[in-house]
């Protein structure tokens, strides 16, 4: 199956790519959002994930890998909802800011400008790789 490309948002005061690489692996949970749900379901072991810091700066820090596919959120009251474990894979040289993505033509249609409130978001290859490439 071929590799998906992601981009995962999380307020740094939450959790932050420190704790992350610290932990090196998580569960992806507490995602209340039906399309943020459906995306989670999506995801399968080894799709490569961008970890976007949502609070402060807001930028892309680091890369991951999905390690297991959506099971049921352990936080959820309700059934329905989904987690996904990722594996902390490499922080990024530099971050690359959201103001930076937004000036890239080729990032034009990330789902991070046109959905600035979504949590989990598919990416194409081209956007993950120019975003990897302008963070080194």
């Amino acid at each position: 199956m071929k590799t998906q490309h992601w981009l995962v948002k999380q307020e740094p005061e939450s959790y932050s790519w420190e704790t992350f690489e610290k932990d090196g692996r998580t569960s992806w949970d507490g995602v209340r959002n039906s399309q943020a749900r459906i995306n989670l379901r999506a995801m399968r072991p080894g799709d490569a994930v961008l970890f976007y810091a949502s609070g402060g700066p807001k930028e892309v820090v680091g890369v991951a890998r999905v390690t297991r596919a959506a099971y049921p959120d352990p936080t959820a009251e309700e059934p329905g909802w989904v987690s996904v474990e990722l594996e902390a894979f490499r922080k990024l040289g530099r971050p690359v800011t959201l103001a930076e993505i937004r000036k890239a033509p080729a990032l034009a249609e990330v789902p991070l400008i046109r959905h600035t409130r979504l949590s989990v978001m598919p990416l194409t290859r081209a956007q993950f790789d120019a975003i990897c490439g302008m963070g080194g």
